[in-house]
């Protein structure tokens, strides 16, 4: 069972919180220095599925679209791809992915499921193609609405104004103009004026959908009822195939706004509604593993719980924070270099095989899943293309001291913003920034005021000479080394260049899944349980 779990970061949480995420720690080996591929969901998922580099499969944008939009756009993670799933199926495991996918659905038609999850290893889906969203629930934190209804409502105005003034011009005969142009631009001020009003709806019907397979089962979804519907999936999916191997990946709609929670978990948690939200996960947590003693499979199944990136501190409004917190850790959510972003738990158990109560200080990634799995179920990892995660059973069965990354690529988006060199015979991980986002206001730790910070533009620096800081002391990133300060300063700067200039040596041109012709909504690539635009259904009960 590999489960994930979008944008929070648990490496802060109290024992209290997360007593079922506490227990997983406890009894297996913990990675204090795991870094994900990318600080934002959908490459850093690309990442993980396929131990490669976002960059590499085009799941990057190079004009700052940087997840996937729509579930009716046409990118996604490309069919040439292999992810770990599909090997695991190949050698006879059942696979299933229950919770979140956020990796693209159609490419030609409505139906076609090109990106779909049974395209990509695993036979069994239950959940959402999609992604939750803040405009799920039309949260004033909004991805698309409330800039869509900006938008609309400025066109309407305009043209509004339009019809005005032609209206005012021929009736005074001022301007010389048929009916013809004052009733279109009218019409189309009418037009605006409601798909104002209506967008933030249609978004719901769009986005928020449940899939079995390849049907839909949800739409719009019942936020209430998600979750029992996803622990009743998991319950099913090892109950039925518990007599053979199975990968199961448990993707978790937590803990991401809105922050959808039920109502036996609203106000129980000292840290208001993220607190909440982040302790009803963990009690879903505690329901697998108990599903799993039930069964008869503990001590026969390797767990791995993760994040795919850090929590979001621009998720704010006035005082209180929806987005997560990131403890010692500088910067978040969708910043390239900085620890906050891609710094994430890591825990695998395995009991009787790896050792409990283990921790590994050495840098390793979520792309080291993908040759781990692979290779524990017999499979052989891809040899014409470059996997670039490790092997981590030698170094969480404690064979190997050192982790086999010796540089690790940070990305934002197509832009490379920092690196790490974990220089072994001197215990020592240097961090490099190239590029680094510009805080606002002045003094702050994010990008205030807006979604995401950028990754390019006006509103980054460029470094020269990079910053650089020792993480071994100074995992915080506070105190910038420099020539003066570090004596092995242009050493360290040479050797992670020529680094990067290597990595970048493997890189080939793709296309890049995330730009504009790719993560635009197209009404014929939107899933709809009806006549399109009628998407509403209701087709499976679920638990009461």
């Amino acid at each position: 069972i590999s489960g994930s779990r979008d944008r929070d970061n648990m490496l802060l949480l109290h024992h209290s919180w997360t007593p079922n995420i506490d227990r997983l720690a406890e009894d297996g080996v913990k990675l204090t220095q795991h870094i994900s591929a990318a600080s934002l969901c959908t490459p850093s998922r690309a990442a993980f599925l396929t131990g490669r580099y976002p960059v590499r499969s085009g799941m990057v944008s190079s004009i700052g679209y940087r997840v996937l939009q729509w579930t009716g756009a046409s990118g996604g993670l490309p069919t040439n791809e292999t992810t770990f799933a599909k090997i695991l199926k190949e050698k006879g495991y059942a696979t299933g992915l229950i919770g979140k996918w956020h990796l693209g659905l159609n490419c030609e038609s409505a139906s076609d499921h090109c990106h779909h999850p049974l395209h990509h290893g695993f036979d069994h889906f239950y959940g959402m193609p999609f992604s939750l969203m803040g405009d799920c629930a039309h949260w004033e934190l909004s991805e698309k609405r409330v800039n869509l209804e900006q938008k609309l409502n400025f066109l309407f105005q305009v043209l509004a104004l339009v019809a005005l003034t032609l209206v005012a011009g021929k009736l005074t005969h001022l301007i010389p103009v048929s009916w013809t142009p004052v009733i279109w631009s009218a019409l189309w001020a009418v037009l605006l004026l409601a798909g104002s009003y209506f967008v933030g709806a249609l978004i719901v019907h769009a986005d928020c959908l449940l899939m079995r397979n390849h049907t839909i089962t949800e739409q719009p979804m019942r936020f209430q009822k998600t979750t029992p519907l996803i622990l009743q999936e998991v319950a099913s999916f090892l109950k039925r195939n518990k007599h053979g191997p199975f990968l199961l990946f448990v993707s978790f709609l937590h803990v991401h706004i809105p922050l959808i929670t039920m109502e036996n978990f609203l106000g129980k948690s000292l840290h208001g509604l993220y607190g909440d939200n982040v302790e009803e996960m963990d009690w879903m947590v505690g329901q697998i593993l108990d599903t799993l003693d039930m069964e008869g499979l503990t001590n026969s199944t390797l767990i791995y719980f993760t994040s795919d990136h850090g929590g979001s501190l621009e998720n704010q409004l006035g005082h209180t924070q929806y987005g997560g917190w990131n403890g010692i850790y500088k910067g978040g959510k969708g910043m390239g270099g900085w620890e906050g972003g891609i710094r994430v738990p890591g825990i695998f158990r395995w009991p009787g095989v790896l050792p409990a109560g283990r921790v590994i200080g050495e840098p390793t990634s979520l792309m080291d899943v993908f040759p781990t799995v692979v290779q524990l179920a017999g499979g052989e990892v891809p040899q014409d293309r470059v996997i670039d995660g490790q092997d981590l059973l030698p170094l969480l069965l404690g064979t190997a001291q050192h982790s086999d990354h010796e540089f690790l690529m940070h990305y934002c988006e197509g832009f490379l913003h920092a690196a790490r060199w974990h220089q072994r015979d001197k215990g020592t991980t240097w961090k490099v920034h190239f590029v680094t986002p510009v805080f606002q206001p002045e003094g702050a730790g994010a990008c205030y005021g807006r979604k995401v910070c950028p990754c390019f533009g006006e509103k980054v620096l460029h470094h020269d000479p990079p910053l650089l800081f020792d993480l071994s002391r100074d995992p915080s990133e506070t105190h910038v080394l420099t020539p003066a300060s570090e004596p092995v300063f242009y050493q360290v700067m040479e050797r992670v260049q020529r680094a990067v200039r290597e990595h970048q040596r493997t890189l080939s041109p793709v296309p890049l899944q995330l730009d504009r012709l790719g993560n635009i909504w197209r009404p014929w690539l939107q899933p709809c349980c009806g006549p399109f635009p009628l998407c509403w259904c209701l087709r499976e009960d679920g638990p009461q």
